[in-house]
């Protein structure tokens, strides 16, 4: 959206998506979600706009219920645990939200309860009595998410009970094929039970105008998935589970159920705007039911099709709410060349970051932007992060702001010098320095957070070139009113990197603020060439960054080192208890390996996203397979086996550190794991349920 078109709004309602209090916040997250929102809306309120920045703790849902179970102690005692690490972190951090809440507080409860009740009293439900999945040994009823099975639709065996991830189409367990519990792999027993379905397939022809017609504008990742969702049909979908832990059902012959998760965790965003706008003397329905309020979304991937269908339907039956202008998802960040995972402790926790690396969270919201999965999955490592650093906030824009100020305070006693005649290289400099707001200011209306780190060091370049050029060092005996020239535009540069940056930096340019002996400016005064006015004191110079030695890098990766070989070593054991059972009668085994040679191979589930069978070749089939590292070729002799069609949307095991073959022509990059029955028969070595390209097999 263009600058001009956002003046068209009043006030801005923007949300991050609320994270789940069942586990502290990692660098996936940040980059995903936190980061950019924060950036944003710190940038409307530079421009002086009415801004309502919004998130809580999502503390309801199955997966609470069962952490707690684990752990031996109550819910509540797990949200209290990681609301209060997760909101400690994002304060630390710098994340500067006007207000972060909690989906247990009485204010959500009531806001949820009485939507509901609403949507109810409309007639907006429709209430089904029916045989629901319920694991016995788990003694639960087991969410959509926690029901894996065969697609209906496509055939795919890692389907969710809500969600087929290959073919896009919205499910009830009930269309599942072979189901089971994915936390006891039992398959579920049918037991009666009474729910209300929100009838999503009355909304999908206003779903298709609203989206498909009315935000050709959204990211390609966000509009394609919406489209793929409502190209497959949707399905009433149950908004009231089985569970002791939740917001209450409010009607009569509910007792014993509450609220889905998806239901009540969005409408954590209008009850945690009401308890804003009560601390702050505001209206809340102004930020949600006004025409000139912006609402806006900041989520994962994984969340679309919550955000921008399902959410949207229950906002547009109750009629009284606005809808989201624009949901700006991210795609997900992995590290070191492996997906994030929780369970496997694989991830760079936000709160020991802030533990083990003080003062650089500037630092890691530089190299989290810089290196954002805006439009598909990216990759953090630890060596670019001291790369960045070192590189680009050391070597260009602290290297530019320490010469500035120190050569101001030798020549000139800390004070700004007139600036007198210009020379072609000052009028260069200063067109760069006008152009550089309005780039970074493009980008962040279309939500390109790379695109304006990228053009804010750009203009710190500028500045280290204009002082390394003009070499006001050598001149200052020779010519010293060139040098305050030189030295008047070099710290006008400086002056506009404290307002642009002070979005995208923010505690970094509060110390810059403080060298210069300004107050944080707006962005309107961006692009002057006036904001520090001659004789105007600044203080000594102090670094803003350091640079980060080998050691501590190395320190981090000794730690993901670590968590490495702890899950190779869970692996090794699990392996050698299952040879103490006994085989069955299978051809003799090949010659033993030792631990050495086995850990040597890197094996990832890939996704075959396309797949055709080689021109004057009967056995072989090319295919293209995301590795969740990259995309690429495979070849592999199974097309006697499996058509093309077949094979595409499996997951696969791959061995993705094979090295290349070349086979008619083409080379293969990796080798898909098969097993072979004793009649022959070709089977794909496959996850039980559905996970993300590029998990690692140990």
């Amino acid at each position: 959206m263009t600058q001009e078109t956002e003046t068209n709004f009043k006030r801005h309602t923007i949300t991050a998506a609320l994270p789940y209090a069942n586990g502290p916040v990692h660098i996936g997250h940040l980059a995903g979600v936190y980061v950019p929102a924060d950036i944003y809306a710190r940038y409307l309120r530079s421009k002086k706009e009415d801004v309502a920045f919004v998130c809580g703790s999502d503390e309801h849902g199955v997966a609470i219920t069962l952490r707690a179970k684990k752990e031996g102690v109550t819910p509540q005692e797990i949200v209290d645990k990681y609301h209060t690490l997760i909101k400690d972190s994002f304060e630390k951090f710098g994340i500067e939200f006007d207000i972060y809440s909690r989906t247990s507080s009485e204010v959500h409860k009531k806001t949820s309860m009485d939507m509901f009740k609403k949507l109810y009293d409309k007639g907006g439900f429709e209430e089904k009595t029916s045989q629901q999945c319920f694991d016995e040994k788990s003694n639960l009823f087991l969410a959509d998410r926690y029901i894996v099975g065969t697609c209906p639709k496509c055939g795919y065996d890692q389907a969710y009970g809500d969600q087929c991830e290959k073919c896009g189409s919205s499910l009830s367990p009930s269309e599942l094929i072979d189901p089971r519990s994915a936390l006891s792999g039992d398959k579920p027993v049918l037991k009666e039970t009474t729910h209300w379905f929100f009838p999503m397939d009355k909304y999908e022809g206003w779903l298709k105008e609203w989206i498909l017609e009315g935000h050709t504008e959204w990211k390609a990742n966000v509009y394609g998935q919406c489209k793929s969702w409502l190209d497959g049909g949707l399905a009433p979908r149950a908004m009231t589970r089985d569970l002791d832990w939740g917001v209450p059902v409010p009607i009569e012959g509910a007792e014993g159920k509450v609220l889905y998760v998806w239901f009540d965790a969005p409408i954590g965003y209008i009850s945690a705007t009401k308890e804003w706008a009560e601390r702050e003397g505001k209206n809340w329905e102004d930020y949600w039911k006004s025409d000139d309020t912006r609402l806006l979304h900041f989520i994962g991937k994984d969340n679309i099709v919550f955000h921008c269908i399902i959410f949207p339907s229950i906002l547009h039956a109750d009629g009284d709410y606005i809808l989201p202008d624009n949901v700006p998802a991210n795609e997900f960040l992995n590290l070191e060349g492996n997906k994030i995972s929780t369970s496997k402790n694989w991830a760079v926790w936000l709160h020991e970051f802030l533990e083990d690396l003080p003062g650089k969270e500037d630092v890691l919201r530089y190299v989290l932007c810089a290196n954002a999965p805006e439009t598909k999955d990216n990759d953090f490592t630890w060596k670019d992060f001291q790369t960045r650093n070192n590189s680009e906030l050391v070597a260009i824009f602290g290297n530019f702001i320490n010469r500035a100020v120190v050569l101001t305070n030798k020549y000139y006693d800390g004070e700004i010098p007139e600036r007198g005649e210009l020379f072609d290289i000052d009028k260069d400099t200063i067109e760069k320095l006008k152009a550089a707001p309005v780039k970074i200011a493009n980008a962040l209306d279309s939500f390109r957070f790379r695109e304006a780190m990228s053009e804010f060091i750009d203009l710190a370049r500028t500045g280290n070139k204009y002082l390394a050029d003009t070499e006001p060092w050598k001149l200052i005996k020779e010519n010293p009113n060139r040098v305050k020239t030189i030295m008047n535009i070099g710290l006008q540069i400086a002056a506009n990197l404290a307002v642009v940056g002070k979005p995208l930096l923010p505690k970094t340019i509060d110390k810059l603020c403080g060298i210069l002996n300004i107050e944080n400016k707006f962005w309107e005064e961006a692009g002057s060439i006036d904001l520090l006015a001659a004789g105007h004191k600044i203080n000594e110079a102090e670094l803003l960054f350091e640079k980060i030695e080998d050691e501590v890098v190395e320190k981090q990766m000794a730690k993901l080192e670590a968590t490495k070989k702890s899950n190779q070593e869970e692996t090794a054991v699990a392996a050698a208890a299952a040879q103490t059972q006994e085989p069955e009668a299978v051809e003799e085994s090949k010659s033993q390996i030792t631990y050495d040679d086995f850990v040597k191979l890197d094996m990832r589930v890939g996704t075959i996203l396309e797949a055709e069978k080689m021109p004057k070749s009967k056995k072989l089939l090319k295919m293209l397979v995301d590795t969740g590292i990259d995309k690429r070729t495979i070849l592999s002799g199974i097309a006697e086996h499996f058509s093309p069609e077949e094979v595409v949307g499996k997951q696969v095991s791959v061995l993705v550190n094979l090295a290349p073959r070349k086979m008619m022509g083409i080379e293969s990059q990796g080798m898909i794991l098969m097993a072979e029955d004793t009649d022959g028969k070709l089977k794909f070595i496959q996850p039980s349920e559905a996970v993300a390209p590029g998990s690692g097999i140990s």
